[in-house]
């Protein structure tokens, strides 16, 4: 069943903690790496795991490297994921179960230093389900492959919250999205936390809001096609 999962991460100046994101991955699934680094990062990729994967190049933003990732994956369910976090044991074991829905989601586990946004975080993401509206993270989030392409896969006009978008939407059109507590990924660097733990949650708030009333309610699209200074604070 192993052999169906393409994983697609997108990269940039990874070179770091490539390492061992790439140790928690089985052989058995594909890889596919969308690389925009200067660093060593592809070559590091090839270098420890020279089977089952592809390293493209592109300086696209992130919802078109992600969408170039898909296109080029030959599973038939897309598991997104991000460099900076590794599979928890016995992550994908526990997911063969979930491939009998369309789509499913789980928690990112942060570091020790930031425990508190950790289960204010994941808390939510049960809420939010719970009430119709998945919220899923770029990092741990995947799709069957005819359904990604079914609804025309991410926004490209987004530069953040693409992730939430696209699982927001699945929902809204009747696809079955699950939510899989048990599949955690964990954090291997926070850097994003570090520059604002509260500033990120009301930013994926706000912006998860936005994007979910949108579904219902056109809105300026001006509003969802600025980052709102996201990455401007994560330089």
């Amino acid at each position: 069943m192993l052999e169906q999962i393409s994983v697609i991460i997108p990269t940039r100046n990874e070179a770091a903690v490539i390492g061992r994101f790439l140790a928690a991955l089985p052989e058995a699934v594909e890889l596919v790496v969308v690389d925009a680094s200067s660093d060593a990062t592809p070559e590091l990729v090839r270098q420890l795991r020279p089977q089952r994967t592809m390293v493209l190049r592109s300086l696209a933003h992130i919802a078109a490297a992600r969408q170039l990732g898909a296109q080029a994956a030959g599973g038939a369910w897309l598991l997104f994921s991000d460099a900076d976090v590794a599979f928890a044991p016995g992550y994908f074991q526990r997911l063969l179960p979930y491939l009998a829905g369309d789509a499913f989601y789980g928690p990112k586990q942060s570091t020790a230093a930031h425990r508190l946004y950790d289960g204010c975080f994941n808390q939510g993401q049960r809420l939010c389900h719970t009430l119709g509206l998945p919220a899923a993270s770029g990092s741990n989030m995947a799709v069957r492959r005819e359904v990604f392409f079914a609804v025309g896969g991410f926004r490209p006009d987004l530069p953040v919250n693409e992730d939430t978008e696209l699982f927001l939407r699945l929902a809204h059109r009747g696809y079955r999205v699950r939510y899989a507590p048990s599949l955690a990924v964990q954090s291997l660097d926070d850097r994003r936390l570090r520059r604002g733990a509260l500033r990120k949650m009301l930013h994926s708030v706000a912006r998860g809001a936005l994007l979910a009333l949108n579904l219902h309610i056109p809105l300026p699209q001006r509003w969802l096609r600025h980052d709102w200074g996201y990455w401007q604070a994560k330089r």
